[in-house]
């Protein structure tokens, strides 16, 4: 006879949810009180709530916003999933952005509702699985790299200044995205333009992430470090910068990557090799299968602008990652 063990641990069912990141077309998120009589009464949070058997999140996400906030014909798309352990539940969040919809939001469960600017959410206290969104919405929908030893630094100077105006003018609250890759530079014409970077940064609404290729130092000195796969695959501790980002190829390596604690992750070909000149791409549309459920905010790669923007939200990217478009 098998003597059942005593530090056994019964398994924690996993209840999954619904969550919508409801987005004005000025910006505003929308998020609400937890009303009186429920787990948490008085934090705020993103609406959503429970799936029903046999109901899609987006689906399920569509009904809670009809039932809560009064809200029809609820357009969504994929975002971000991830798991939370709550004193009273453990929960797997599905969260949706939210761009179309009928009606006006109004609180059909007596709960407060707010909209707030990105920039200055000043609610509080925050369900601690809301936190993390706040800072994923604040990341531009267009992550540029650096395209220096193709165009030439001169050239590329002036690609960037255009674009750092363009962004002035619309007065986006989201700064210019930058990831510094130059593995080609010559060494002087790297610290030139580096040294250019880092001033521009200081005056500027530029954020500049360097490659992983390159010196720590440089990482150190602005605002983070992109990680490679090669240097994600043997990074045991998140790096000590600001911000963290990692090139992925899969699943696994998205997976990896939440595990490490990065910010969020650019998903590209599955052979590195892909993105050069003349190489053989396997595309954006190969990809979409590994973006459907990301734990983490994820810009797609692949030969990919801002046109393709609304596509890849469809398939559940936060953005796109370009890079020879990205200076056009």
């Amino acid at each position: 006879m098998t003597v059942p063990r005593t530090d056994a641990v019964p398994p924690v069912p996993v209840v999954d949810v619904a969550v919508g990141v409801v987005l004005r077309d000025d910006g505003a998120v929308l998020i609400g009180q937890r009303p009186a009589g429920k787990p948490y009464a008085g934090w705020w949070e993103f609406p959503g709530g429970k799936l029903e058997a046999g109901e899609s999140v987006a689906d399920a996400l569509a009904r809670e916003l009809h039932e809560e906030l009064g809200l029809d014909d609820v357009e969504s798309t994929p975002w971000v999933v991830r798991g939370h352990a709550y004193a009273h539940a453990t929960v797997r969040l599905w969260f949706r952005r939210v761009r179309r919809w009928r009606g006006e939001p109004r609180p059909r469960e007596g709960q407060a509702l707010a909209w707030r600017a990105l920039h200055a959410i000043d609610l509080a206290p925050l369900l601690p699985a809301s936190i993390a969104p706040i800072g994923w919405l604040r990341l531009p929908p267009l992550y540029r790299i650096s395209c220096a030893a193709e165009l030439g630094v001169d050239a590329f100077e002036r690609a960037l200044g255009r674009a750092l105006d363009a962004l002035a003018d619309t007065r986006a609250p989201a700064p210019l995205l930058l990831q510094l890759r130059e593995p080609d530079l010559p060494e002087a014409d790297l610290l030139r333009l580096f040294a250019r970077l880092r001033d521009w940064r200081r005056t500027r609404p530029l954020q500049v992430l360097v490659s992983s290729r390159h010196p720590p130092s440089f990482a150190r000195a602005v605002d983070g470090i992109h990680l490679t796969a090669r240097d994600l695959a043997a990074a045991t501790l998140r790096p000590r910068v600001r911000q963290v980002a990692a090139s992925c190829h899969g699943a696994d390596e998205l997976v990896r990557a939440d595990a490490l604690g990065c910010d969020f992750a650019v998903l590209g070909p599955v052979s590195p090799t892909a993105s050069h000149p003349g190489a053989p791409t396997l595309g954006f549309d190969g990809l979409t299968r590994e973006i459907a459920a990301t734990p983490l905010p994820v810009y797609a790669l692949g030969g990919l602008d801002a046109g393709d923007l609304s596509r890849a939200e469809a398939a559940g990217a936060h953005g796109v990652a370009s890079m020879r478009a990205a200076w056009s």
